[in-house]
């Protein structure tokens, strides 16, 4: 059966860039919906199995403003069982100070950690272990993850993880679904994979969150948010 996955889009150039590398990786083996800061219809999400969100600007204010309202749509997806998956700025999301779905763990700046092999935020390629292979991915001042219980996928040079699963949440700091147009700096054009990333993020969706049991995100009588 073909899933159906959702997808917000905001306006900003970064948002709009990641939105349409998901669209690229995800359309060939699933139904894509696009969802924005407006208001959507109700049962929007009632078909949807994972709700995307992407690069772009993960600044708490703009959070705020452009998810408030559909919060509670959101909210309640993830407490029936959706699952959701988080790409930079959507991997900071899923923490305490946004939508607070993270247990026990922290999505932090990996710019700012220990041994950190990246000090600037900028777009960059960062070398990376993926199910212990290595590889460079497109980079932009992504995130790690510290402390609690998760599974690690893949790591950034130091060791840090860079993506992770905790329950219904697959998370990544690296932008796996970079397009051609991304690598234009010269030093960067011989780094371009030739989309060879996106079947990496579809395997990533499809093996840790389409493939495991749908469970509520939150216990019976959570009072989050």
């Amino acid at each position: 059966m073909t899933k159906t996955i959702a997808v917000f889009l905001h306006q900003p150039t970064c948002s709009t860039d990641s939105v349409n590398g998901v669209m690229a990786a995800f359309s060939p083996m699933a139904r894509i919906k696009l969802f924005t800061k407006h208001k959507v219809l109700n049962g929007f999400f009632d078909d949807v199995d994972v709700v995307v969100f992407p690069g772009g600007d993960g600044e708490a204010t703009a959070f705020r403003h452009v998810l408030k309202p559909n919060l509670t749509e959101i909210r309640a997806f993830m407490q029936r069982g959706g699952k959701y998956l988080g790409i930079c700025m959507g991997a900071y999301w899923a923490d305490a100070y946004y939508f607070d779905f993270l247990k026990g763990t922290r999505a932090v700046q990996y710019i700012k950690r220990p041994q950190a092999d990246i000090r600037a935020s900028y777009g960059t390629t960062a070398p990376v272990l993926w199910h212990d292979r290595p590889e460079r991915m497109y980079f932009y001042d992504g995130p790690t993850f510290v402390g609690g219980r998760f599974e690690t996928i893949a790591t950034y040079a130091n060791g840090d993880p860079m993506a992770i699963v905790q329950d219904n949440l697959g998370l990544v700091g690296c932008h796996l679904e970079s397009q051609a147009h991304w690598y234009t700096k010269k030093v960067m054009q011989s780094q371009w994979h030739e989309n060879a990333h996106h079947p990496l993020l579809w395997q990533f969706v499809a093996e840790h969150l389409l493939q495991r049991r749908q469970m509520p995100l939150f216990e019976v009588g959570d009072r989050r948010g």
